[in-house]
């Protein structure tokens, strides 16, 4: 019993200090039918964010804009810090899509690969610019977000 009641408290303990911090979690969006918001950031290597943003404005923002145009995302909106701030915290570009829900959000968009050949005909150049794109980008992160602005 010495030996049990250690490890029942240690268990006990963790458990309860395990869901104390899920309960200090940011609160779930809202339900399965209501718009579920994205932060897209971007952080490119110095010196190359035009460049960047030029590839981004030509081959991946019509996209998002045809699928707004189905309904898949009520909004989108691209913005840029005004200022600098210190490197291991900068982003160059912010990409905020607001889709109709959290399942269009999360999943794979059946009609993406027919809608970038109907939108870029010349495939290999589509490619080329966006593996560039790539190249030149230093990180990328995804963060959805919850409003929680009081009513």
């Amino acid at each position: 019993m010495r030996r049990v009641l250690p490890l029942l408290l240690f268990i006990a303990f963790a458990f309860a200090s395990s869901a104390h911090l899920i309960a200090q979690g940011a609160p779930p969006q809202g339900g399965a039918d209501q718009p579920y918001t994205v932060e897209y950031y971007y952080k490119v290597q110095w010196g190359h964010q035009q460049e960047f943003l030029d590839l981004f404005l030509k081959n991946h923002y019509p996209l998002l804009k045809k699928m707004q145009s189905t309904g898949r995302m009520l909004a989108v909106k691209i913005e840029t810090p005004a200022y600098h701030t210190t490197e291991d915290g900068r982003w160059d570009y912010r990409v905020t899509i607001t889709f109709k829900n959290s399942t269009l959000a999360t999943t794979a968009n059946p009609d993406e690969e027919a809608a970038i050949k109907q939108l870029w005909p010349d495939q290999d150049r589509y490619k080329k610019e966006e593996q560039r794109r790539f190249e030149i980008l230093l990180s990328h992160w995804d963060l959805p977000v919850t409003n929680i602005t009081p009513k």
